[in-house]
């Protein structure tokens, strides 16, 4: 427990610069470890209530107004959970994906009826693109975009209204993703290859992106995604049944249930562009449905290697999961561009330190085969239970009082506002 609070004062000490002034960065880190706790719902009521504060006033003022660099924070958390998670030998991987969070209303930065693949269909809502960087070792969440829709960017007075900067236009998920991992490589953070789903997979700006950079990827596409194979120009699913080709039982790594074992099948792809590319398929043993993805390496790597990093990409599934669950990325409460990105910072800078710090344990804790290595949820449930203030029921009433008037007082001024529309 010493070594982990001392890291975490080595972290702090180190996003100090962003900072303008001290109090400001002990509130940010007083939020950060309250979005930690276990608490049925995460705010800015039920943090400060959590951190022993009396009213919200301080954390909101962290998040609406206070003076400090989130982008410089978000780049100090890429610089260190990607020294971290690097410390053991084997493929970096930079991976790509969006998340969308559900909203109401209309007034939320960013929100419009769009599809989410949380909810799994179209629905009113928010989407960012992140960038996961993933080892052997870890994962973790180390940059992220916020996509605004074009009904955004063409309306400058909404997105005024929401405190979008003036600078900020248009930009597909793709572009967004391309520039993420370009600022990275410009960081100088090592990748040895980037994954993404289909949305990322069929942007042939995207690829040319990345071979211009000289970065290995495999990506997934449709079915129908066009390539050239030496018979001639086809579609994904056309090349595989036309090659007769011979699919290797191979595993893609481990999962819950152990090896996820599929079969897998390469086919050479005719492109104008140095190094070496492939249409990768893969092939469920189970059910026969078939996956496809396009990989680009400046020199020959086996197929093995491919699987492997295909299989990766699901890291940034997991990262997802893991900072919604223990850091409450999803459950913010605001509506602004500044707002929006300092929660989610926040909310990243949890979970990457979660991730190597579990990463570290498991490699010089000790092993005992009656128990499960250590979990980021254990870690944080340590770390939480360690750093609670000891509140007593005299704080707990003093919330109930402010909580209760101060519904009363939205209740009363929602009433007016009802009535002032029917007049």
């Amino acid at each position: 427990m010493g070594r982990w609070r001392s890291d975490l004062d080595a972290l702090w000490t180190r996003l100090a610069p962003a900072f303008r002034r001290i109090e400001t960065r002990r509130n940010a880190k007083r939020l950060a470890q309250a979005m930690m706790a276990h608490l049925e719902r995460r705010n800015c009521w039920t943090l400060a209530e959590h951190a022993g504060e009396a009213g919200p006033w301080r954390f909101q003022h962290l998040l609406a107004r206070a003076a400090w660099d989130d982008e410089r924070v978000r780049s100090d958390i890429r610089a260190w959970a990607c020294e971290r998670l690097s410390a053991e030998s084997g493929l970096r991987i930079l991976a790509v994906d969006e998340t969308g969070d559900l909203k109401k209303g209309e007034a939320t930065v960013g929100v419009q009826r769009q599809y989410s693949g949380t909810a799994g269909r179209i629905e009113n809502c928010q989407v960012a693109v992140y960038l996961a960087f993933a080892t052997a070792a870890g994962h973790a969440a180390v940059d992220v975009r916020l996509y605004l829709p074009k009904s955004w960017t063409d309306d400058p007075g909404r997105c005024a209204s929401a405190g979008v900067p003036e600078q900020v236009v248009f930009a597909t998920k793709p572009e967004l993703a391309g520039d993420m991992i370009e600022a990275a490589l410009d960081a100088g953070v090592t990748a040895d290859f980037a994954v993404g789903d289909e949305v990322y997979g069929i942007n042939p700006e995207l690829r040319g992106r990345l071979r211009a950079r000289g970065l290995s990827y495999v990506l997934a596409v449709a079915a129908t995604t066009p390539v050239t194979v030496e018979a001639g120009r086809t579609t994904a699913a056309g090349a595989v049944e036309q090659a007769g080709i011979a699919w290797q039982a191979r595993s893609a790594g481990n999962g819950a249930k152990g090896r996820r074992l599929y079969d897998w099948a390469w086919i050479d792809l005719v492109d104008q562009v140095e190094g070496h590319a492939h249409l990768l398929a893969r092939r469920n043993r189970r059910t026969g449905e078939l996956a496809y993805y396009l990989t680009w390496t400046p020199a020959p790597v086996p197929l093995q290697t491919l699987v492997t990093v295909a299989g990766r990409r699901w890291r940034i599934e997991e990262t997802f999961q893991g900072a919604k669950e223990p850091a409450g990325l999803d459950e913010h409460q605001v509506r602004t561009w500044t707002s929006w990105h300092r929660w989610v910072t926040l909310a990243m800078l949890a979970y990457a330190f979660l991730a190597p710090t579990r990463a570290r344990a498991r490699e010089t804790g000790p092993h005992e085969p009656a128990m499960i290595p250590l979990t980021c949820n254990e870690i944080r449930h340590l770390l939480v239970s360690a750093s609670t203030p000891d509140l007593d029921w005299r704080h707990r009433l003093r919330w109930s009082r402010w909580r209760r008037r101060h519904q009363a007082t939205a209740k009363q001024l929602h009433y007016q506002r009802q009535l002032t529309l029917t007049a």
